[in-house]
């Protein structure tokens, strides 16, 4: 079963903030809910080689995998694979609006190994998932800039 979904949200600050938060790895833990531990491999924000080793918890299973940045257009695009527990192709994609900025996160793969048990209801997992990491992304940087 193929998975492919595109939540997305409005955040009430300038892309660049967005972007400077959401493609900096050692945020990951902070605003994705299935993120346990995030170690980036290379220094800065996620730009076109990055990589990041990331623990995450999914459906119950606790499992490691290794992040690889395929493309990126600095401050509005990184584009991600990998491999484990599937493998998916990410995308993190922001555009300025009247209200700020349009986060969307875009994951298409094809389920397999244990994961493919799961494959009648994986696509609405995926896409819940996505969607609260979205509002965490949107409630952290909204609450954040509240306090400055």
């Amino acid at each position: 079963m193929s998975v492919d979904v595109s939540p997305q949200v409005t955040i009430s600050r300038p892309r660049d903030e967005v972007a400077a938060f959401m493609f900096d790895p050692r945020n990951d833990a902070l605003w994705t809910t299935g993120v346990v531990e995030s170690r980036p491999l290379t220094e800065g924000l996620l730009r076109t080689g990055s990589r990041v080793e990331r623990v995450s918890k999914f459906l119950g299973r606790q499992f490691g995998y290794l992040v690889e940045v395929t493309g990126h257009t600095e401050g509005r695009l990184v584009e991600m694979r990998v491999t484990e527990p599937f493998p998916m192709r990410i995308r993190y994609e922001l555009e300025d609006c009247a209200d700020g900025t349009v986060a969307r996160i875009r994951a298409q793969g094809e389920a397999g190994g244990f994961f493919k048990l799961a494959a009648p209801f994986l696509s609405r997992m995926v896409r819940r998932s996505i969607t609260n990491d979205l509002e965490n992304l949107k409630g952290y940087l909204e609450a954040r800039a509240q306090t400055s």
